[in-house]
């Protein structure tokens, strides 16, 4: 089942939009734990999203970094990188489940988020998170 996702890849770097939306189940869904807003079902709009991906980011690069199968349900490392149209640098990095069915994604959940360009140190991450500084480390 990991060859249905080295094959979207595939498609994705290629800029196929009917390859990529043909992986997909017409029902499919999906969802961003992270972003509970952000879920949606069925193929059209995994399309549509991406069609403007493709659009707003036309260099975009799809880079596998590690993927195991579980199951029905493949787990993959991504790094996704390019340049937005409006010149701006376009890096994501995180992971992705999906449950794979009859070589088609019948549901995923997306834990893909932006890298940072002006990265916080772990202390004031930890501090925005908790309300509290961490202690400095000891040697």
């Amino acid at each position: 089942m990991t060859d249905v996702i080295d094959r979207l890849a595939v498609a994705m770097n290629a800029h196929d939009l009917d390859a990529a939306a043909g992986f997909c189940h017409p029902g499919c869904r999906s969802e961003q734990p992270a972003h509970p807003g952000r879920a949606f079902t069925r193929r059209a709009q995994m399309r549509g999203n991406w069609q403007a991906m493709f659009a707003g980011v036309p260099d975009f690069h799809a880079e596998i970094r590690r993927s195991v199968q579980d199951g029905e349900t493949t787990w993959t490392e991504w790094r996704w990188s390019g340049t937005r149209s409006d010149g701006q640098a376009f890096a994501m990095r995180g992971v992705t489940l999906f449950e794979i069915a009859d070589d088609q994604i019948v549901a995923g959940r997306l834990y893909m988020e932006e890298v940072e360009q002006d990265a916080a140190g772990i202390e004031q991450a930890v501090q925005a998170l908790s309300g509290r500084r961490p202690p400095p480390a000891q040697q």
